[in-house]
């Protein structure tokens, strides 16, 4: 393999820029996913009828439909009835609709794994449902459901990739533009494989590392 690094290393700005793009829409995507999520955990532990039958059918419908045809819906489909939204809003709405299902779902999980006793003694201490679930359900549920909602993030992170398809200028939009025009698809699948790496690897160590020290602290 001949690899031109001269090239790669001209690229860098424009992979920087791409990978800074890529943080915004994740984190965005990321925040408003976890927001669903205690929403979505919310209504359950209410048992809001209407509210319930909605994130049931919220979670099917997202997690049983692409993100790409979610994003085509928002691009493409929504200026057909008079609202068009920016490539940005698009991708950080898709993210946080694919997102939040699967927030939903982890929370959840940790909120059924803690114990009715402990629901029990609360309201034997006179606390109410609304301090149960505050000071006492939740903080274990998180803790419970840190995998899942570290596992969540990543994936979103990855998911990320596939909003380029609306020319959202994220790394994988790059990648492509720059194969296209340059035809240097060695050098320029490094670059990507490489700036992945550097946002994922931070965010999968540091994530260990939480989940080992809220570990040993139980």
């Amino acid at each position: 393999m001949n690899l031109n690094v001269d090239y790669m290393i001209s690229i860098i700005p424009l992979m920087t820029s791409a990978a800074t793009y890529t943080i915004k829409i994740t984190v965005l995507g990321v925040f408003f996913s976890f927001l669903i999520g205690i929403a979505g955990n919310i209504v359950y532990y209410y048992k809001i009828p209407f509210l319930s039958g909605f994130f049931k059918g919220y979670t099917e419908i997202s997690r049983n439909t692409p993100i790409i045809a979610q994003l085509f819906f928002l691009f493409f489909g929504l200026p057909q009835v008079g609202i068009t939204l920016s490539g940005f809003v698009c991708g950080v709405i898709a993210l946080s609709f694919l997102g939040g299902s699967y927030m939903v779902e982890a929370l959840r999980s940790g909120i059924e794994s803690v114990s009715k006793i402990q629901k029990e003694s609360g309201f034997a201490l006179a606390l109410s449902k609304t301090q149960i679930l505050v000071y006492i359900i939740l903080p274990q549920a998180l803790r419970t459901s840190l995998q899942g909602l570290f596992a969540n993030v990543i994936f979103l992170l990855r998911e990320s990739s596939l909003i380029g398809a609306i020319a959202v200028p994220e790394l994988m939009h790059v990648a492509r533009s720059e194969i296209s025009m340059f035809f240097r698809t060695e050098e320029v699948l490094l670059m990507l494989t490489f700036y992945y790496i550097i946002l994922i690897a931070p965010i999968s160590i540091f994530f260990t590392f939480l989940e080992k020290r809220l570990r040993y602290a139980r």
